[in-house]
């Protein structure tokens, strides 16, 4: 038990008690927030404390802030993520799944000890929120509160954006969420790129006969991608191969796309049907019944709504004239097989603030903002 200055109390969450009040605090802090959608339980916690890959190379510690009638009213996780460090060297640790009640005393006593426990592996700062790593869920949502979460992105409380800067921490970077309608009409410009490319480029599916082949690749443009992206780690082969597997459970062959120049692949864009259409009337929960409704939902529904998480195109291609082109051929390549099942809206998330490039390309083919997710940075007081 660590004490706090006042009346709250945290504990580490490693009993069945504590993690079970840290994944369903949530469900008590957002009972009337029509667009929160609990997450599944069980995914939540094989993510923080089970086979999740990330903590191969990550050490993570979960917390639960208790008031002064022992019930919950807030949670923290910290992470310190050896690979970060290996890149990066900036002994920058990060925060997550951060959740608190009014109090302002409780954001206080559970970064107290985030804090510590960093320190004490070294950390001089901290970064986030990170659920649990980069390449995971980022960012705190600040904008774009009246619509519910798209698969594997957050929902958040108006209030924590200031009661994250009043403890301390500043804004450090946002994150883009843009809604398009895939039956867009592709501007002309964008068919002139794509013609430009020239017999050269081919863009085709999946090709589940050679899973892990295929995956590979796919790993290998965006670790080539996104190497120079903010605060970048790349994805390890055990990580990619869980994102397969998920992609692959989720996901038509035909939702993954991939461009090759002359044989060899340059850019590819992966697209998930929006599960949370379905779960979000499970709470959090998939026993006894809850699968049967996914599985339903999936393979006879299907959902109307999809996410684009992960795109890219090799770093070689992305400053000249053909890189603009692959983008957009990808883009529509897969666009078509979501019409195909008719899907009639996409999120493309996240994006940088900062690449206009990318957001150039969305804004042309239709796409509007309409989620800012926010990454925020504290330096340790020495």
């Amino acid at each position: 038990m660590i004490p706090s200055d006042g009346p709250v109390k945290v504990l580490p969450a490693d009993t069945r008690a504590t993690r079970n009040d840290f994944l369903r605090l949530p469900s008590i802090l957002y009972a009337n927030d029509p667009n929160w959608i609990a997450p599944l339980e069980f995914e939540l916690r094989e993510r923080v404390w089970g086979s999740n890959p990330y903590l191969k190379h990550a050490r993570v510690q979960a917390w639960v802030a208790y008031d002064a009638a022992g019930r919950p009213v807030g949670r923290i996780t910290a992470q310190w993520d050896l690979l970060h460090q290996e890149i990066h060297g900036d002994q920058r640790g990060a925060f997550g799944l951060f959740e608190t009640a009014e109090d302002p005393a409780i954001g206080g006593a559970l970064f107290g000890v985030a804090k510590d426990w960093l320190r004490s592996h070294g950390a001089l700062r901290i970064r986030g929120p990170l659920n649990l790593g980069i390449n995971e869920e980022c960012g705190l949502l600040v904008e774009g509160f009246d619509t519910p979460p798209c698969v594997m992105m957050g929902h958040a409380l108006p209030r924590y954006d200031a009661a994250l800067q009043s403890l301390g921490l500043v804004p450090a970077k946002d994150l883009l969420a843009y809604r398009v309608a895939p039956d867009f009409e592709a501007p002309r410009v964008m068919r002139r790129l794509a013609e430009a490319s020239g017999a050269s480029v081919r863009v085709r599916a999946l090709d589940t006969r050679h899973r892990a082949r295929e995956l590979a690749l796919i790993r290998d443009i965006f670790n080539d991608a996104w190497a120079r992206n903010f605060s970048f780690v790349p994805f390890t082969e055990a990580e990619f191969a869980d994102v397969g597997r998920m992609v692959t459970l989720l996901s038509p062959n035909d939702y993954v796309q991939i461009a090759e120049v002359d044989g060899v692949p340059a850019a590819f864009i992966v697209a998930m049907p929006n599960i949370n259409e379905i779960t979000r009337d499970l709470g959090g929960a998939l026993l006894p019944f809850g699968w049967l409704k996914l599985i339903w939902g999936l393979k006879v529904r299907h959902p109307g709504s999809a996410r684009v998480p992960l795109m890219g195109v090799r770093q070689s291609f992305q400053h000249s004239r053909m890189g603009p082109g692959l983008a957009f051929l990808v883009i529509d390549a897969v666009r078509r097989s979501l019409c195909a099942r008719g899907v009639r809206e996409v999120e493309m998330s996240w994006i940088l603030e900062d690449n206009s490039g990318m957001r150039s390309i969305i804004e042309a083919i239709g796409g509007q903002l309409y989620k800012r997710y926010r990454l925020y940075d504290m330096e340790f007081e020495q």
